[in-house]
């Protein structure tokens, strides 16, 4: 018997041309990419300045450092987020510079020239607000001496000898944030340190570390309203302000201390004694409790929020000056620069939950979605 055989016709539609195959793959790759940058700006996750190699991402869900934002050898020091977390926001010691990096891709989108020494960074209703201090040199940290030696800038270590009055005083720069440009530059009092705003946004209060005063201005025009003396040789660095609006909280560094300030006459209503060397300062998310690095003595300190009662000592590891909490408010993350690590910490037990690695002096660490913390807060 003859086999018979059959031929199964392809229909015509099946013949593409290479061309468009290829074009096809590639829109597909670059589809899946754009996705993949977009989830990874959308999940919860931590940025840290790590002044010796850019800007660590941490994704919050695994507690994992998962890529590092280079910025060249420019110092990152201060950041901050924009309103919707496409932005971030930080200022370069060695450069001088403020760069602006997009989240989903990591990149560097611009770059706004400050001034020297720029540290610390805040947004505020369309505004980046700067410090630096023209009469200091940036450049990397000490490689020899102790680590609070190396840790001080010129001109700002504590004690007798200071010279901080024959400095000029520093200054906060204002950026425009749809320009990308700087606005106004304000005259400040001598190593100005934290930055934050009264409740309703138009009050700026900065600490000047090296003259023991808090400043207050206008926020959009930057004109001086008053200047808060404070004790001498306390060196004010950290200022948060209170949920209910009514108080501000600044750290003293010299003087381990802390001082609770009326939001309308600036009077001092409470000293509060703490560990060696308060920096970073913030209330926790539900405001029933107020945390203070206190980095000199590796501890985070956890205060009662309404009568600023001592609740608990929390060991984290060497120059901690800057922490966040989850968006959640469940976990609290504890930037520590000499041990070149982020700390996570149950924000409820104060337990250690673990550490991660690879941010050589860690500096400063912010949260998307926004989240309270010694540098931004909700």
């Amino acid at each position: 018997m003859q086999e018979t055989r059959f031929r199964i016709a392809r229909p015509a539609f099946s013949r593409r041309p290479r061309g468009i195959l290829a074009l096809g793959a590639c829109a597909t790759a670059a589809a899946l990419a754009f996705t993949a940058a977009a989830a990874e700006a959308s999940a919860p996750t931590a940025y840290v300045t790590s002044e010796k190699a850019g800007v660590g991402v941490i994704d919050l869900t695994q507690m994992t450092l998962t890529r590092t934002f280079p910025v060249g050898a420019a110092g990152p020091r201060g950041l901050s987020l924009n309103a919707d977390g496409t932005r971030l926001l930080v200022a370069n010691k060695n450069t001088g510079d403020l760069s602006v990096i997009d989240t989903a891709s990591g990149d560097v989108v611009q770059r706004v020239k400050i001034g020297k020494n720029p540290e610390y960074v805040r947004v505020r209703n369309g505004f980046a607000y700067v410090t630096y201090e023209p009469g200091e040199e940036g450049g990397p940290p000490a490689a020899a001496g102790s680590a609070q030696q190396a840790d001080r800038k010129p001109g700002g270590k504590p004690g007798a000898g200071d010279d901080d009055a024959n400095q000029p005083p520093a200054e906060i720069a204002i950026v425009d944030m749809k320009a990308w440009r700087v606005v106004r530059s304000v005259t400040s009092g001598h190593e100005t340190e934290g930055i934050e705003f009264a409740r309703d946004g138009k009050t700026m209060l900065v600490t000047n570390e090296g003259d023991d005063t808090v400043s207050v201005y206008h926020a959009q025009t930057g004109e001086p309203i008053r200047t808060v003396k404070l004790v001498a040789g306390g060196r004010p660095r950290g200022i948060r302000l209170s949920p209910d609006g009514k108080t501000y909280v600044v750290t003293l560094e010299s003087l381990s201390k802390f001082v609770v300030l009326d939001a309308h006459t600036f009077q001092v209503l409470k000293t509060v004694d703490t560990k060696l060397g308060p920096y970073g300062v913030a209330f926790g998310p539900d405001g029933h409790r107020l945390f203070v690095a206190a980095a000199r003595d590796k501890t985070v300190q956890v205060f009662d929020g309404h009568s600023y009662e001592h609740v608990a000592d929390v060991p984290v590891g060497q120059r901690c000056w800057h922490f966040s909490f989850t968006p959640d408010g469940a976990k609290l993350l504890v930037a520590c620069g000499r041990s070149d690590a982020v700390y996570v910490l149950d924000a409820r037990s104060y337990q250690p939950i673990k550490q991660i690695g690879d941010l050589p002096l860690a500096w400063g660490i912010v949260t998307w979605p926004h989240s309270d913390g010694s540098i931004e807060s909700r």
